[in-house]
């Protein structure tokens, strides 16, 4: 069937979606040029997860990072360079103190280098590893869209302003979405990425103890999941202590995340909202009874994030050393 009927079907069936693929993108991009490349970023995942049972989160939190400031360009993996004029993304508010994982990325990048040297880039390496990181976890798997290249600039302002915040409202954060071409379902699907990882103290605590300056915890919190979270976080303990994002299966991929919502077990204002703002429940409520959905969701979220606005062709270059352009 020719491209253009499937066009029209789509637009007659309103089951287009925009986002959905970019005709430059290829999951065969590497065929010829590194075979190897799934394989290779999947051991170095692997090997990292032997002493590092977070990393996995961590990876995936890179790709979205990168991608809501100026597409998937691998721009927050660039290190301060007064030389070249590079502001680091790695200093903005939401990832200073808070993005992990870039050792990881260079692991993989020298494995890719030695195996084949300038082929594949940094922003593909972060789409790849967000993949394996999810699969390995017991997530779904798929074929992630390459041919992305990388930035020769980074927008640390960008970064403090498009990136949504952990203590935003709903209404915030969907505009995020929407300016970076991503729906209400691409953000309760995404959201679901918070099935593993960890957050720390400092960026929840607030709900604990002094809710939007009530001087009274977050009336949303499960009493039960509260106490506990005091535990971790008490009121003038360490603010980058640690908790489990799913306290149910804190490592594994699934849909418990939004069981955890239903029950008022969400650790970040962001999370709850969600379940709680009446807007996306009916999502949440979805993707909680059933898991297939929700990993359908899930997978065509992360190829829409991937899409977003990629530098390909010659527009950029293939970063030998992900920290530094060329």
């Amino acid at each position: 069937m020719s491209p253009y009927i499937l066009a029209v079907i789509c637009i007659l069936l309103s089951t287009c979606s925009f986002y959905e693929t970019n005709a430059q993108l290829s999951a065969n991009f590497y065929s010829t040029t590194c075979p190897n490349v799934s394989s290779i970023v999947q051991n170095v995942i692997q090997q990292a997860l032997q002493s590092d049972a977070r990393i996995g989160a961590s990876l995936i939190r890179l790709h979205f990072h990168d991608c809501f400031v100026n597409g998937c360009d691998a721009s927050l993996l660039l290190d301060n360079n007064a030389t070249t004029n590079i502001v680091s993304e790695k200093d903005a508010a939401p990832n200073t103190n808070s993005t992990r994982g870039f050792d990881v990325v260079d692991n993989i990048k020298t494995a890719l280098e030695t195996s084949c040297p300038g082929v594949v880039s940094c922003a593909d390496i972060l789409a790849l590893a967000a993949e394996s990181s999810v699969s390995q976890a017991g997530g779904p798997s798929w074929n992630v869209l390459l041919g992305r290249r990388d930035s020769r600039t980074a927008n640390q302002a960008g970064a403090n302003t498009s990136i949504p915040s952990p203590t935003e409202g709903l209404t915030n954060i969907t505009a995020k979405f929407t300016a970076v071409g991503l729906n209400i379902t691409d953000l309760v699907a995404l959201s679901g990425a918070h099935t593993f990882g960890r957050a720390q103290c400092r960026v929840f605590s607030a709900r604990l103890y002094n809710f939007n300056g009530t001087g009274n915890p977050d009336p949303s919190l499960n009493t039960t999941y509260l106490a506990n979270l005091r535990q971790i976080c008490p009121q003038n303990g360490s603010a980058t202590a640690l908790a489990n994002l799913d306290p149910t299966t804190s490592d594994g991929f699934d849909n418990n995340y939004y069981a955890n919502l239903q029950n008022n077990q969400g650790l970040l204002q962001s999370d709850q909202e969600l379940f709680s703002s009446g807007t996306t429940s009916s999502i949440v409520n979805t993707f909680s009874s059933n898991q297939n959905t929700f990993f359908q969701s899930f997978v065509q979220s992360m190829i829409n994030m991937g899409n977003i606005s990629p530098l390909t062709g010659t527009n950029g270059e293939i970063h030998s050393d992900c920290k530094r352009i060329n």
